[in-house]
């Protein structure tokens, strides 16, 4: 499955620079150039108004599943659009075999609208275990990795989440209402309390850099597609932070998790976002 039974850890001492690679070139291939260039046509709606795919999501995200899979023989591909044309290509993420997660434009809605704030995210899993994680930003040409158990980077300079500030108000993002179930709203907007300066959040790979690098202290998502979070959950953590689901236990990749969930800059910090989301504060 892995040239000559060599583990993950190997691959990626061999082939991680050619990961980079490949998603700088999806980007300036398939994404940069649609930038606010798109045609009507090359827009379409999934579930609703809020929920849109462009030529520039399929194409990525296409270029990246081939590339990717040829580097590692044998892995799998899990990618929000081949999920959205099969719901059961899920299921690779539970599987036995390696699975790259590719979320191709993380913030669609940001990139239609000509906005900077969307990357690329793509993840290496086993077994449940996110071993790998690039966030590219390319509209600011802005890379994040992690490798587990080797720290989490941005630009090649070391991401050090560290605690907040003692006495200020925590820096909350939080997933827009619209895509709430009524309970999940509920605990979301309960964020709107004295200690807590809540906002919506932009894309998810961006909001998790945030916390990586401090900037945000924690974020809140009342969904758990895996092309959304793999990546950032391991540069968070990574970078010193964590994260818990409502039940207190850390998401998982493979799903079934109690929702919402947060990553924060520290322990302490995401016990008391996970104690909102429960109205336990």
């Amino acid at each position: 499955m892995i040239e000559n039974n060599e583990t993950i850890d190997e691959f990626l001492a061999r082939q991680a620079d050619e990961v980079e690679e490949a998603v700088r070139k999806a980007a300036a291939l398939e994404i940069m150039p649609r930038w606010r260039r798109l045609a009507a046509h090359e827009v379409d709606e999934k579930a609703g108004p809020h929920d849109l795919v462009t030529d520039a999501d399929r194409k990525a995200e296409l270029y990246l599943t081939d590339v990717l899979s040829a580097l590692l023989p044998g892995s799998a591909v899990v990618g929000e659009e081949a999920v959205h044309a099969n719901p059961a290509s899920y299921e690779a993420i539970r599987g036995e075999a390696p699975v790259w997660i590719i979320d191709p434009v993380d913030g669609t809605r940001q990139f239609v609208h000509g906005d900077p704030g969307f990357c690329t995210l793509v993840a290496l899993a086993h077994h449940g275990v996110v071993h790998a994680s690039w966030t590219y930003a390319p509209a600011d040409d802005r890379l994040a990795t992690a490798v587990r158990g080797r720290g989490a980077f941005l630009d090649g300079e070391r991401l050090y989440a560290g605690p907040p500030e003692p006495g200020r108000d925590l820096r909350v993002a939080t997933s827009h209402p619209d895509y709430t179930t009524d309970e999940q709203k509920h605990a979301l907007l309960g964020l709107r309390t004295p200690g807590v300066a809540p906002r919506a959040c932009g894309s998810a790979g961006l909001e998790y850099l945030a916390v990586a690098q401090g900037e945000s202290d924690a974020t809140a998502f009342s969904w758990e597609a895996a092309w959304d979070h793999a990546a950032g959950i391991l540069l968070v953590e990574e970078a010193g932070g964590t994260h818990l689901t409502r039940a207190g236990e850390p998401f998982r990749i493979t799903g079934g998790n109690d929702l919402p969930f947060t990553a924060a800059r520290d322990a302490a910090t995401a016990r008391q976002v996970v104690a909102l989301l429960s109205g336990e504060a």
